[in-house]
Parts: C-alpha cells; sequence; structure tokens
C-alpha cells in the first residue's frame, strides 16, 4: 500500500476531490482519519469523540465481551458489524443508527478546524467494515451545521479541546447528587 501526500488546501478540499475520484482508502489529517469506500465515506475516527465501540458497550447495547469477540473473530475481514448483527447481538438498526452517530462526530472534530489533510493511504479499509456509507458533501455540510449551532452557543473554538477546570466559588452542593460527584472529578486536566 503506498501512502501518497495531499496536495488540496483542507482536508475537506481533499475529501471532495477523493470523492471525484471514486476513490477507496483513509484520508489522515491532524484531528482523525477519514475511511472511504467508492468516493463515500464509510467510517471516522477521531481521538476528540469515542469510538462506536464505546458508544455501544457503555451504553450497554452489547456487552463488552460480546464487542471484543466480534473484533477478535471479524477484524481482520472488515465485518465487525456484519458480525455485532448475524451473531444476534445488535439489530442492524441500531448499528447503523450508532455507527451514524460516531461518524459524524468524528468528523465534526476532522472538519471542524479544517486544516490541510496530511496524506492519503489509497485502498486502506477499516477494520469494523462499511456499515452505512454517506457521501462526503453530506459529511461536510452535517459538520458545516454543527459548527455554525455551536458558534452561535459560543463562538470560542477552543471549548472543543481545552479540559474542564472549575470556577472559583461554585460548590458541588447546589447540585443533584449525580451531577455533583461528576464535577468533583474536573481536574483541568
Amino acid at each position: 500500500m503506498t501512502t501518497t501526500w495531499t496536495a488540496h488546501g483542507t482536508t475537506a478540499d481533499a475529501l471532495g476531490a477523493l470523492a471525484r475520484e471514486g476513490a477507496t482508502g483513509a484520508l489522515s489529517g491532524e484531528r482523525g482519519i477519514v475511511y472511504l469506500e467508492a468516493g463515500r465515506v464509510v467510517h471516522v475516527e477521531s481521538a476528540f469523540t469515542p469510538d462506536l465501540g464505546a458508544l455501544l458497550t457503555r451504553s450497554g447495547a452489547v456487552p463488552p465481551d460480546g464487542w471484543w469477540e466480534a473484533v477478535d473473530r471479524g477484524g481482520t475481514q472488515h465485518r465487525v458489524g456484519h458480525r455485532l448483527v448475524d451473531g444476534g447481538s445488535l439489530a442492524a438498526g441500531a448499528l447503523e443508527v450508532c455507527h451514524l452517530g460516531a461518524l459524524f462526530d468524528a468528523a465534526y472534530f476532522v472538519l471542524a478546524h479544517d486544516t490541510r489533510a496530511q496524506r492519503f493511504r489509497p485502498g486502506a479499509v477499516h477494520w469494523l467494515g462499511a456499515v452505512r456509507s454517506v457521501p462526503v458533501d453530506v459529511v461536510v455540510r452535517e459538520s458545516g451545521r454543527r459548527r455554525a449551532l455551536l458558534d452561535r452557543i459560543w463562538p470560542d473554538p477552543a471549548i472543543d479541546t481545552l479540559p474542564l477546570t472549575r470556577v472559583p466559588g461554585a460548590g458541588a452542593d447546589v447540585l443533584p447528587v449525580r451531577r455533583g460527584r461528576t464535577l468533583t472529578q474536573v481536574d483541568g486536566v
């Protein structure tokens, strides 16, 4: 597999060009990786968001052992999603909804502070396998919609990446117990 460096100004520009070419592979940028199949987005990863496995296991939709068994048995064939559904661990619709949520959340971070894409690995396929492909323009548009919504609420992009810190004088004692316990864990790291 040959890695090529992209000549496009932004990740969104590179994705658009790869979509027009009908490319299959992985486009890496500073904030994540976008996997394409025949010019459509099939998966996105970013360290800034929980992955599909975390979403499914933490929500209780799939037990952790069931998730890792599907990864162990289906990962090398790029069929983890199919294994979860075929094995009865998850309904196809639930997998699709969770996958699209993870895809769009990760794409937001890959594209929100869009910088130049770093490299494209032609032919690279994600171990999950295709669950639902999405046109590149839909992914770019949704990322922009989310950015505009968040900018209306809080127009500083640093809020997406800075650690949480305590506000001086604010105590957890005036909050519901569960929320208070959560806020006691805020340490600015």
